[in-house]
């Protein structure tokens, strides 16, 4: 049986909104900026009420984090709204000269990430955004589960200092996260178990849940793990179920290469290693179609991460088997 259920379902980009909206309330240094998509990030609430504080830069993306940087010498507290192939492929070197190089206290908000853009298509269905911020130095990267934690990491952002990319999505996604804490770099441990530890981010924490009810029925005990934060990464958390669990599968709707899949491989190979099993992108593009259809196709369904868990506790119980015939 489901341990999380949900009585609605809402876009994460509504919780930036919501979020946003909050912050201008209570600290006046909020400022936010916008490349011409300010009701697809849901940030017409923060303009209607501080107008004076809204900066609509139009399709210039690369000026707004140029522009966004400079506000932050002042004392400002900028926040970048713009769809995320838009928000980090485009305007990457401006990123990296002019807020990373400079740890600038900018937030780089991005909408509509991944395969769940749906019917815009592969040209901007950006499924390298996590692996192109995370490898700048100083850079914090997040990516939450669903609109309650997608606003709970804005308001975070608010206290936090130092440039950070938050990432969420367009369509509407079970709400299982309300009530939970929330601290960035501090993983969510959503189930414990014994046989296997999934880590997930993303709109990949709902498909690990329901993944889970099936895995469960198979008599397979889930340690649930929602990694919202990618950089700082929660190693602890990751060292302290795999050593109880011995196998590990990571979901994320981002390709294969350079996401959290690797940073888990790093963290496993480091200090720890097991059998690992990664559910993403298998170095492909998108393409035009329905947000859970593409999920399917491209292997991202529960189906697909219930396989993967059945896969690497079969590398787990043959590791184990030849540990156990050694003659010593």
């Amino acid at each position: 049986m489901i341990k999380f259920s949900f009585t609605e379902k809402k876009d994460t980009r509504s919780g930036f909104g919501i979020g946003l909206h909050e912050l201008g309330k209570s600290n006046p240094n909020v400022v936010a900026l916008c490349a011409d998509l300010t009701g697809s990030l849901k940030m017409d609430a923060f303009k209607k009420e501080f107008p004076n504080r809204f900066f609509q830069i139009g399709i210039a993306e690369a000026n707004m984090i140029g522009i966004a940087a400079g506000m932050t010498i002042g004392g400002k507290i900028p926040f970048t709204g713009t769809f995320a192939n838009f928000s980090t492929g485009r305007v990457y070197d401006q990123i990296r000269q002019s807020v990373a190089y400079s740890g600038k206290n900018v937030k780089i908000c991005a909408s509509h990430a991944g395969l769940t853009l749906g019917e815009d298509g592969a040209t901007h269905q950006i499924l390298e955004d996590i692996g192109m911020m995370k490898m700048l130095p100083g850079m914090t990267v997040i990516v939450p589960a669903d609109h309650a934690q997608t606003k709970a990491a804005t308001l975070a952002l608010g206290e936090h200092v130092g440039p950070t990319y938050l990432r969420f999505g367009r369509p509407n996604w079970p709400i299982f996260t309300a009530g939970r804490p929330f601290q960035i770099g501090k993983a969510d441990r959503m189930l414990e178990g014994r046989d296997v530890t999934i880590i997930a981010c993303g709109h990949m924490v709902w498909q690990a849940v329901e993944a889970e009810e099936k895995l469960a029925d198979m008599g397979i005990s889930v340690e649930l793990i929602n990694m919202h934060t990618i950089k700082p990464l929660d190693v602890e958390a990751i060292l302290t179920s795999v050593q109880k669990t011995g196998c590990v599968v990571t979901c994320e709707e981002h390709q294969i290469n350079g996401g959290l899949g690797d940073s888990v491989a790093q963290v496993l190979s480091r200090f720890n290693p097991s059998p690992l099993e990664m559910v993403a992108v298998n170095d492909s593009f998108g393409e035009s179609g329905v947000p859970t259809q593409l999920l399917t196709k491209y292997g991202l369904s529960p189906a697909n991460i219930v396989s993967a868990v059945e896969k690497v506790i079969k590398r787990k119980k043959k590791i184990n088997s030849r540990i156990l015939n050694i003659e010593y």
